[in-house]
């Protein structure tokens, strides 16, 4: 399947298209599939081609980050030791302060 044929399919998984020789030219669409616009598909293969490169990123940084409940940690730890971000995050900080002092570390 070529890269156009891929982006029209990623457009419209129905649409009956072909293309010769990869060529924007030369497409032609079959049985009453309602023609794509030139930029719709180069927009679409430009994101297609950026998709590998995003997903490995996205999992990369997914792997790297600490687990949420260690990074919220790490945010009440910073709350807890600055007056300023208490007063400015408020509810949050007296939510989660409720708790901890209901439930003591022992």
């Amino acid at each position: 399947m070529t890269d156009i044929i891929k982006a029209i399919k990623a457009i419209n998984p129905n649409a009956e298209v072909s293309v010769n020789a990869e060529d924007f030219e030369q497409i032609t669409w079959h049985n009453g599939t309602t023609p794509i616009p030139k930029a719709d598909i180069e927009a679409k293969m430009n994101e297609m081609a950026n998709e590998p490169e995003q997903s490995q990123y996205a999992q990369q940084r997914r792997n790297a980050y600490p687990e949420i409940g260690d990074q919220l940690d790490m945010l009440w730890h910073t709350m807890d030791k600055d007056m300023e971000l208490q007063n400015k995050f408020y509810d949050f900080y007296q939510t989660i302060k409720k708790v901890k002092v209901a439930y003591p570390k022992k």
